[in-house]
């Protein structure tokens, strides 16, 4: 299910400025296809400013994420691999960010389970990390669901 709803979701970017640009970058797939509204990002990033790097839920690894407030069309994930890692608050490191948009509060849930149970593994994360192209992070998930 995971590799299904990241298929078309996945980019790589070499480096971003800023933590918050790394949000906005990792959500852009989600906006392009409708699936959020600009209004989104701005919360994922508020959030982050108000309640701390919480979306940093593994070393190296975010899942920004925020309450559907009319701002998500449709549940759905994204994920941008950064070359090189961005700071977020409290210098938590991050070069994975997991972009996930949930119509209601139960929609996402099989996503996240999917996620977790990927990221837990020590060597799932390493050959995530190492994986230069959609289709070799596609094919990892599709070993592992």
């Amino acid at each position: 299910m995971l590799s299904e709803q990241l298929k078309g979701n996945i980019h790589f970017l070499n480096s971003v400025n800023t933590w918050e640009e790394a949000i906005t970058e990792s959500a852009a797939p989600l906006l392009n296809d409708g699936s959020i509204t600009p209004k989104y990002v701005e919360d994922m990033i508020e959030n982050v400013h108000k309640n701390g790097p919480y979306i940093v839920i593994v070393p190296g690894i975010a899942m920004p994420h925020a309450k559907n407030e009319g701002s998500v069309v449709k549940t759905g994930i994204s994920l941008l691999k950064l070359e090189e890692a961005v700071p977020f608050p409290e210098n938590k490191k991050v070069n994975l960010l997991f972009t996930l948009a949930a119509e209601d509060t139960t929609g996402h849930l099989d996503l996240i389970s999917d996620l977790s149970s990927l990221l837990i593994e020590d060597d799932v994360r390493e050959k995530l990390e190492q994986s230069n192209s959609e289709q070799e992070i596609l094919d990892l998930l599709q070993t592992v669901e």
